[in-house]
């Protein structure tokens, strides 16, 4: 869910056309957007590097040798004897001939559960770890197998071992995404509960084990109605932004797996009002600020991790609030936030150009209906960087496009500052491409300059505007738009 909200246009002649041509694009691309969502597996495993590499470790199981491994583990003469014939198991779940032998096998669970519940603490690691190995695997019918463990998985989070309880949360995570009904045995069990008591953990590891459970939790396709609902009435949200607080004590890892948490619980838009009163915007317009000042500071990978869930979140909040309210909710300075925001794209710019359209959805969410942005953008002389970004790809020409127009639909004083400058070279190249798309968005921001600045149809003219109109007038999307222009350039 990426909301762009509508500016306001003059009445005048193919603008209602325009408007209706922008929500049509903006409805596909917010549909888009929410279902690309990012379902993943982690996987944990603890093999030294000189274990991995023996033959053993990458084995195919027969049936006959998970049948011995696991009479061993449970009837083993002695503890060390139980744990290996435990860990040759779990190497052998790695591959998924394995596991469909496993849970093909009767009894098997049950011998697995009851290892995971014993008295032996290697024992009960052992066992968890072969769940974790068959909570990874891509068929759903293994997550369905490993559906008698979960209730004792759930018991085990109120334990006393960090490790322990951080393997059970990425196990629990892989199952909860892959499964249904695991999903509706654990929700009355107290899933929710159990998750809110871990958000308490002083341990990073657990703390950041816990996001990722969570946030599979959350793209469950009956989320909205049947989970989300009791996350927000839990203590979770408090503790989540109390998490992604920037300072000292932000934990990089943690912080992501939150800041997509809380970018699935605004997509629901089950009570987002609840999160603005917890100061979820003042919290991550902080954030922002502190990304722009890390980026600068520090060659640190994986700040583009938690920049892209931050981003989502801020431009769709935005939309929650409204505009007269941003400022305050946000407790900063409107030209610090789009300072902040530039260093980011030039960050993306260099190192992962494919998160520029995150970057400018916000900013088009900022300046859509806010004249305080947008004089932020002119007075910072912004607008040539932005014109820079043009030529990189299709999305991010619409969407810098965009951004312009909601600038100059703000009205004369504001067209007199995009004029003169590169902007009429720039939207003449543009015009000569043969993306609709972007000829449409363009078309729209001429008639606008046209509209408030009398000169930009004058120059239009002179630099052989009319013969880039040409290209475009036989196709029938850009029809209407294309006359729109040429009368008002030829007539005013």
């Amino acid at each position: 869910m990426w909301n762009r909200r509508q500016g306001r246009f003059r009445p005048a002649c193919g603008v209602e056309e325009l408007r209706r041509h922008r929500r049509e694009r903006e409805a596909a691309l917010r549909k888009a957007r929410r279902e690309q969502q990012l379902v993943s597996k982690r996987l944990l495993r603890e093999d030294a590097p000189e274990e991995v590499e023996g033959e053993s470790a990458a084995r195919i199981l027969g049936e006959a040798e998970v049948q011995q491994f696991l009479w061993l583990a449970q009837r083993g003469p002695e503890e060390k004897e139980r744990e290996k014939a435990l860990v040759s198991l779990r190497r052998g779940l790695q591959h998924p001939e394995t596991q469909q032998t496993f849970i093909r096998l009767e009894g098997s669970m049950r011998t697995l559960v009851g290892l995971l519940t014993s008295n032996w603490a290697l024992l009960q690691l052992e066992a968890a770890r072969c769940l974790h190995e068959l909570s990874h695997s891509e068929q759903s019918a293994v997550a369905e197998a490993c559906l008698p463990a979960t209730s004792y998985l759930l018991t085990y989070l109120s334990g006393h071992s960090s490790d322990f309880i951080e393997l059970c949360l990425y196990t629990l995570g892989n199952l909860i995404v892959e499964s249904e009904a695991v999903r509706r045995r654990l929700l009355p069990q107290g899933i929710i509960p159990a998750l809110a008591a871990c958000i308490q953990s002083p341990h990073m590891a657990v703390l950041e084990a816990l996001g990722y459970a969570l946030s599979q939790l959350l793209q469950a396709k009956e989320a909205p109605e049947k989970i989300i609902p009791s996350i927000l009435d839990s203590i979770l949200p408090q503790h989540m932004l109390r998490l992604m607080e920037p300072g000292p004590k932000l934990h990089l890892g943690v912080a992501v797996e939150f800041a997509w948490c809380l970018h699935y619980i605004i997509c629901s838009q089950v009570n987002n009002a609840l999160l603005l009163t917890h100061g979820a915007l003042s919290t991550l317009g902080l954030l922002l600020l502190d990304l722009a000042g890390a980026v600068q500071r520090t060659e640190e990978p994986g700040l583009e991790l938690l920049a892209c869930p931050v981003l989502r979140c801020l431009s769709n909040l935005l939309t929650e609030v409204p505009v007269e309210a941003v400022e305050g909710q946000m407790q900063l300075r409107d030209e610090r936030v789009v300072v902040a925001l530039f260093i980011l794209l030039q960050f993306f710019l260099q190192k992962q150009p494919s998160l520029l359209p995150e970057g400018l959805w916000l900013l088009n969410n900022l300046t859509a209906n806010s004249p305080t942005f947008c004089t932020s953008l002119l007075f910072l002389d912004l607008i040539d960087p932005l014109l820079e970004l043009l030529p990189l790809s299709k999305v991010v020409s619409v969407l810098v496009l965009t951004v312009l127009c909601n600038v100059a639909e703000k009205g004369s004083a504001y067209c007199q500052r995009l004029w003169p400058g590169p902007l009429l070279p720039c939207l003449l190249k543009t015009l000569a491409l043969p993306d609709t798309e972007v000829v449409g968005q363009s078309l729209e921001l001429l008639q606008l300059l046209f509209l408030y600045q009398p000169g930009a149809a004058r120059a239009f003219l002179q630099q052989s505007g009319l013969q880039a109109l040409e290209r475009h007038q036989e196709e029938a999307q850009l029809q209407d738009r294309v006359e729109a222009l040429r009368q008002i350039a030829l007539h005013g």
